[in-house]
């Protein structure tokens, strides 16, 4: 199992490495000068080359990506060309509350997924059935953006005009009160998209031999799918609850911007609103290593869930 996870590390340097190059090349040729940023507005041409010079931006391309590199080796994303913070530490600031939102709804995803999975496949043509498909269908059709506005309307406006107090607070951050509202908005579209794919992989195993010999044994219902169905079906579930991780940091963007929660992604469109391409640069490349992370993490589950993959390594 050591030799597969050093393996697995060692094959995440090239594509680190791609995703830094991909980061500071956008960054590299996005039209506006960082120069010009920093200085006041009457600032002379003169300035504005001292400036370019002392900061590394008269250089080529491949020896800033290189200064890059030894910079970011060295834990240095530098500075923010608007409040001069460091970008590290901007970052780090905002991160929690950016993985405490996805973490909770990812959870809240998995959950409500997997359950109206199982029992879709397992009704199958019944009513519990359609209705879990065409709840479904409307998680993922509907945007993040109009149901978080639906759920401030009538949690925050509605109930507090009609009942006199806040159900649920429309913005904040530091209790559960605050998280319940953007978790949900964040993890409805992944629970849809999560039920369809459990009901499916649901189906596929619950068509094979060895269900039908389980059953053919006397074994109950409940064995039979969550003892030998589910675990077989959990593969293509375990890699798409990965990839909805890192799908979930990207949306989050907008869910944080609509409840004030003070995540990355609302530092993220604070930065491109402002300019500010080093801090852009570092929100994007810390979405790339935490996919990058999470991807491996879905490759270890799989060698756990199944024996198999670890052979191919060996």
């Amino acid at each position: 199992m050591l030799r597969y996870i050093f393996k697995r590390l060692v094959s995440l340097i090239p594509v680190l490495l791609g995703a830094t190059f991909i980061v500071f090349a956008i960054m590299f040729f996005t039209p506006g000068d960082p120069a010009t940023l920093m200085l006041p507005q009457d600032a002379t041409a003169e300035d504005i080359a001292i400036m370019r010079e002392v900061l590394g931006l008269n250089q080529p391309f491949l020896i800033q990506y290189r200064d890059f590199l030894l910079r970011l080796v060295q834990g240095d994303l530098g500075n923010s060309f608007r409040t001069g913070q460091s970008v590290i530490g901007l970052i780090m600031s905002r991160l929690p509350a950016t993985m405490q939102l996805a973490s909770a709804s990812l959870v809240i995803a998995v959950m409500i997924g997997l359950i109206a999975g199982i029992i879709a496949a397992v009704r199958q043509y019944t009513v519990w059935d359609g209705g879990a498909m065409f709840t479904a269908l409307l998680g993922v059709s509907m945007p993040n953006f109009w149901l978080g506005l639906m759920l401030i309307l009538f949690f925050s406006v509605f109930w507090a005009a009609s009942f006199g107090y806040t159900l649920l607070p429309a913005s904040g951050y530091g209790t559960l009160r605050h998280m319940i509202m953007p978790a949900i908005v964040l993890g409805t579209a992944h629970a849809a998209f999560i039920t369809r794919i459990t009901r499916s992989s649901m189906l596929e195993v619950l068509r094979q031999d060895y269900i039908r010999m389980a059953r053919a044994k006397g074994l109950s219902p409940f064995q039979v799918v969550v003892v030998h169905a589910l675990r077989n079906a959990l593969m293509p579930v375990v890699t798409i609850v990965g990839l909805r991780f890192g799908v979930l940091l990207g949306g989050s963007v907008v869910t944080e911007r609509i409840f004030a929660w003070p995540g990355i992604g609302r530092l993220l469109i604070d930065a491109v609103r402002a300019q500010d391409y080093n801090v852009v640069q570092g929100i994007i490349l810390t979405y790339a290593i935490i996919f990058s992370l999470v991807t491996l993490a879905v490759d270890l589950l799989y060698a756990f869930i199944d024996p198999r993959v670890k052979t191919r390594y060996r």
